[in-house]
């Protein structure tokens, strides 16, 4: 009797044991995948919805959720093909199919497009010349645009003819229809024209990059004979950037016109959009060292542009998707941290304020759009709690206000387009995501799609630990949010090491209340294996309105320094941390940091690792750079003074150095010039380099061997 008790009191501790994390859990097996429901589409009847499901588009009926009928099936296609992408025409008669499709930079790519018919079920190339890019219907559904070569064309889909709209497209000097690298990156757009509302203009982009200075990135091949020299415009800070101009293009007279947006040619155009009036355009204008933006409208019958808005900074302006042109051509909405924080604004097209709509200590920080039928905007932002996102209402007249989410954590928002339902990605600290259908009018819950069960499942059997948020004040008072992970079995009583992870980059968050973040099964793995894992957000990052975000103007690294060394003083004061044993370490910015905390605030960690660091910000693009910084002809200090290749004399404990050799973003070259600064100061570290990886060092066996590499160091030098 005593040994059955015993086995009975002993089966559920064996069925119940903890799995250990492996790296390969989370690199090549995939075993915490995260469901969800992507590749919406709403249609235009507001009754369904559709989604990439196994190679098919799939209808959805909006009121059940539960699918009706299969538009396409990629596999019975001839010729079949992998969807990997896909649009509808505005009468949704026709699919625009993207498959085949090769990315460029980080936003960039080409791809094979295919017009699927579906009244008649056929399949068509949209053209035999090569892949294209960004392919778009015209609001009529008669023509799509797209760029081939750094040249803009049309098809009108009716007689198959294709009409290149300019020819004189040439890689590394003239750009049509599509943005240079540095627009690509810090602007964070490619499809560089639009359609008017009559289909009857195409407006776009024309880059002369002619002048701008080549980067030159050689590429190993996978270990062929000799390398390759790939060379890109790439303007560093101080440097000249590309002439940009915009045109419209008129289909029915083939006629050019060359949008007048000033004499000044060191400037940037961040965003056109064409207003609800097909004659007018609209263009925003951003100084060089971009704490200017004009709001410029050009009318194209008659050749003229009015600035209807200024808008000036002592710091900076960040640029947004949010201006949106009313359907009565007499009113727009325009967001600003004019007053402080994130808001939202009623003008006229004139430029003349009529309200502002949204107000209070918070931002605003997705606007969805405006259901002009109910006069109600539809928003997201961190009223709540900096950590949180939360879906809001307001009428137009800035009354009404109501909290359509609920439950603590992350909602993300993806309306139908006449804004009768929406979908929530609504994840948390404690939850995975869980993707839901709602009534916007009764704000009802029609279906939950998604709960993913399986991931909640899989994270009990592994035992994940639960981020538990904490705040601290920095060295002049401010309050800091941070969250720490602890070993599954934390014993207060005992000292355990600690791996401090940030990003600090302007404007970003890592501390949420959100499920997962950054690298986090590794931070798991890491917790799991007796280390706590704290990440902070130093001042300068996002969502805590102007003043906090913008402190680091001008002297990057300084405050984000000052924070981290106050970090590590507050851990080091918890009566559970081994002040003796801290690291830091961080990817990108958070590279870049992490390596100033080894040099510049040495001794206060014991490891560091820093992976694709920029070293010295001379090296980065002239967009973001000189946005914080200014140009280096005006702060020289300001890129000098806190930069690790500065102060690699002061480098104190061990130091890994990581990088991709074809990081077309954060460039080799910075690793290499901190790597020499060491060497020349008689400093030993430890470095590795990925060949001909760029900057997110991607691939399933590259990853499993980086963050192998990463704990070994952890494990050995902590």
């Amino acid at each position: 009797m005593k040994q059955l008790i015993y086995l009975l009191l002993f089966l559920p501790l064996v069925t119940q044991a903890q799995k250990n994390i492996t790296v390969d859990d989370f690199t090549t097996k995939n075993v915490f995948i995260s469901k969800t429901v992507g590749g919406i589409n709403w249609m235009q009847n507001g009754q369904f919805y559709t989604s990439i499901n196994n190679n098919k588009i799939i209808q959805y009926n909006i009121s059940t959720g539960l699918p009706t009928d299969t538009l396409v099936d990629g596999n019975t296609l001839k010729p079949a093909l992998q969807i990997d992408d896909y649009n509808f025409s505005a009468d949704e008669k026709k699919i625009l199919i993207l498959t085949n499709t090769e990315q460029i930079y980080r936003w960039s790519f080409r791809a094979e497009y295919f017009v699927y018919d579906i009244n008649t079920k056929s399949t068509r190339a949209l053209s035999s010349n090569g892949k294209q890019s960004y392919a778009t219907f015209s609001p009529d559904g008669s023509k799509i645009a797209f760029v081939r070569n750094n040249n803009l064309f049309y098809v009108d889909i009716n007689t198959n003819e294709e009409i290149a709209v300019t020819t004189d497209g040439k890689f590394n000097s003239i750009i049509n229809g599509s943005t240079d690298w540095v627009y690509e990156e810090e602007f964070s757009f490619t499809t560089a024209f639009g359609w008017s509302a009559d289909s009857k203009k195409l407006a776009y982009y024309r880059f002369d990059e002619s002048n701008v200075k080549e980067y030159n990135m050689q590429k190993w091949n996978q270990g062929a004979l000799y390398p390759q020299d790939y060379r890109f415009k790439y303007p560093k800070a101080g440097e000249q950037n590309a002439s940009v101009e915009i045109f419209v293009y008129e289909l029915p007279t083939k006629k050019y016109n060359r949008v007048d947006i000033g004499s000044e040619k060191d400037q940037y155009i961040p965003r056109i959009n064409w207003t609800a009036n097909p004659d007018v355009l609209s263009v925003r204008r951003l100084n060089r060292l971009q704490n200017k933006l004009d709001i410029l409208h050009y009318t194209v019958s008659t050749q003229n542009t009015k600035t209807i808005l200024t808008e000036e900074s002592k710091t900076y302006i960040d640029i947004t998707d949010d201006l949106t042109y009313l359907a009565d051509q007499k009113h727009f909405i325009h967001s600003s941290e004019a007053k402080g924080y994130n808001h939202l604004y009623l003008y006229t097209v004139e430029g003349k304020l009529v309200k502002q709509l949204t107000s209070g200590n918070f931002d605003v920080t997705a606007y969805y759009g405006i259901n002009e039928k109910t006069k109600t905007l539809y928003y997201q932002s961190v009223e709540a709690s900096p950590l949180q996102r939360q879906l809001y209402s307001i009428t137009l007249d800035g009354k009404n206000k109501k909290q359509l989410t609920t439950g603590a954590g992350s909602h993300q928002i993806n309306f139908s387009r006449d804004f009768a339902y929406y979908i929530d990605y609504h994840s948390s600290a404690l939850n995975p995501v869980v993707v839901s259908l709602f009534e916007t009018k009764k704000n009802k819950l029609v279906k939950v799609l998604e709960k993913n069960e399986g991931l909640q499942k899989t994270a009990k059997e592994y035992g994940l630990t639960a981020k538990e948020f904490f705040t601290f004040p920095t060295v002049d008072g401010t309050i800091l949010n941070a969250f720490i992970l602890k070993p599954k079995n934390f014993d207060d009583t005992k000292k355990y090491p600690v791996v401090l992870y940030q990003y600090s980059g302007p404007g970003s968050q890592n501390v949420a209340d959100n499920w997962g973040g950054s690298h986090y099964y590794f931070h798991q793995l890491l917790a799991q294996k007796g280390f706590i894992v704290v990440v902070v957000d130093t001042r300068g990052t996002g969502y805590r309105g102007e003043a906090f975000k913008k402190l680091t103007y001008k002297q990057l690294g300084k405050y984000e320094l000052e924070d981290h060394v106050a970090t590590a003083k507050y851990l080091s004061g918890l009566h559970y941390v081994d002040k003796d044993r801290l690291a830091i370490w961080g990817w990108s910015y958070g590279g870049y940091m992490a390596s100033l905390a080894m040099t510049k605030a040495s001794g206060t960690f014991k490891v560091g690792i820093a992976v694709a660091p920029v070293t010295n910000w001379r090296y980065y693009d002239t967009v973001y750079t000189e946005r914080y910084l200014q140009r280096p002809q005006d702060n020289a200090s300001g890129y000098d003074d806190n930069s690790p290749s500065t102060h690699a004399a002061k480098l104190q404990g061990k130091f890994l150095l990581i990088h991709g050799t074809g990081d077309d973003n954060v460039h080799y070259q910075n690793s290499l010039v901190l790597q020499e600064a060491l060497v020349n100061a008689g400093k030993q570290f430890d470095s590795f380099f990925y060949v001909d990886k760029h900057h997110g060092i991607q691939g399933a066996r590259t990853r499993q061997h980086l963050y192998t590499m990463m704990l070994n160091y952890f494990i050995e030098n902590l």
